[in-house]
């Protein structure tokens, strides 16, 4: 598995989804609440991503070591 090309294009993900945070927060016609309101599938999916991430390296780790055996 290419751990490398992986972790790349979730890189790219995250760099969109900092950019749509950054609009989020950049908008003065919203008080802290819809600002809040608005991030947070944003932050759940970051940590979505994560997660899978750290699943996938697991997951290869796994395979890697079995196949040594």
């Amino acid at each position: 598995m290419n751990i490398e090309f992986i972790e790349e294009k979730l890189n790219e993900i995250y760099k969109e989804l900092e950019k749509d945070v950054m609009k989020i927060l950049n908008d003065q016609s919203l008080d802290k609440k819809q600002t809040n309101l608005r991030i947070k599938p944003y932050s759940s999916a970051k940590q979505i991503l994560q997660n899978a991430l750290d699943s996938i390296k697991m997951a290869d780790k796994i395979a890697k070591k079995s196949l040594e055996e």
